[in-house]
């Protein structure tokens, strides 16, 4: 029974914890683009120069934009 004593507030001190990295994360636009990291996968690596000239000029862009 004595062991509720201790477990109660670890566990309150886990959520407050979990709670604040949620709110950091959210504050620091860390689940603003969750659409980009899925379509990397998409494309390729083996583009002609000139494509691989103008993905590289968006992804500057899309990077410039955040």
């Amino acid at each position: 029974m004595s062991i509720i004593y201790v477990l109660i507030p670890v566990a309150i001190i886990i959520i407050a914890a979990a709670i604040g990295i949620f709110f950091w994360a959210v504050k620091s636009n860390q689940f603003e683009d969750l659409d980009r990291q899925g379509y990397n996968i998409l494309f390729d690596d083996d583009l002609p120069p000139e494509e691989k000239k103008l993905a590289e000029e968006r992804k500057k862009l899309l990077n410039d934009r955040d």
